[in-house]
């Protein structure tokens, strides 16, 4: 990629953390090589900080992403450990999609770390977006397992089934592989849209307890 289309890449992807009103871009360094657009600054949430790659994402051209943002909380956002530790497990008892008591919560620096064993990988995943919400949050360790109970092959049948639903989805240039409780995903697609829905499709299916993302976006 040549040093213009690197610029114009870096321009679309300001234009379009501006666009976005969830994002706050004065404090956002941008820098673009080869589709490769890398992040840097500060924002005052970590869901800023998600909003901000999310928007990048969407931009044409862009292949990878190295982020680098740190959260810097407002003076009057801080709070303290034992608070947030106190809104983590309300949180947590109101979702009803995670079972009361199967994950443990602590807090140090603002940092949360989840613990403990579920059946599924999206209740693993949907306690760490629940908390990820709450302020005063700089980031989520999520140490929770998912209890492996999967045949490799109703895994792999599960997956190809719900690809072939997926509207977002080119299936054919996915491939999957299985091994114990693990997901292996590789092949090509054309939009980071399709690589998440993919990721997001092994992650439901019943006992997976990893996904290891090899999918490669080509370009446009």
């Amino acid at each position: 990629m040549k040093l213009g289309d690197d610029l114009q890449l870096q321009q679309r992807v300001l234009d379009e953390l501006t666009f976005d009103p969830s994002v706050n871009a004065a404090h956002i360094g941008i820098a673009a090589r080869d589709g490769v657009v890398t992040l840097s600054g500060h924002v005052g949430s970590v869901a800023e900080k998600f909003a901000a790659e999310r928007a990048v994402r969407r931009v044409k051209g862009v292949k990878a992403i190295a982020q680098d943002i740190e959260i810097h909380l407002p003076p009057d956002k801080k709070t303290a450990d034992d608070e947030i530790a106190q809104r983590a497990l309300k949180m947590l008892e109101w979702d009803v999609l995670i079972p009361w008591g199967t994950i443990g919560v602590e807090v140090e620096h603002g940092i949360i770390t989840l613990a403990g064993t579920v059946e599924w990988g999206y209740q693993r995943d949907e306690a760490e977006r629940d908390l990820l919400r709450l302020g005063g949050v700089k980031g989520v360790v999520n140490l929770v397992k998912v209890r492996p109970h999967v045949d490799p092959a109703d895994v792999q049948a599960h997956l190809r089934a719900a690809f072939e639903r997926n509207a977002e989805l080119e299936a054919s240039g996915i491939t999957v592989a299985v091994k114990d409780s693990r997901v292996t995903l590789g092949g090509r697609v054309k939009s980071w849209i399709e690589r998440e829905e993919a990721e997001r499709a092994a992650w439901s299916v019943p006992g997976v307890t990893a996904v290891e993302d090899r999918i490669v976006i080509t370009r446009p």
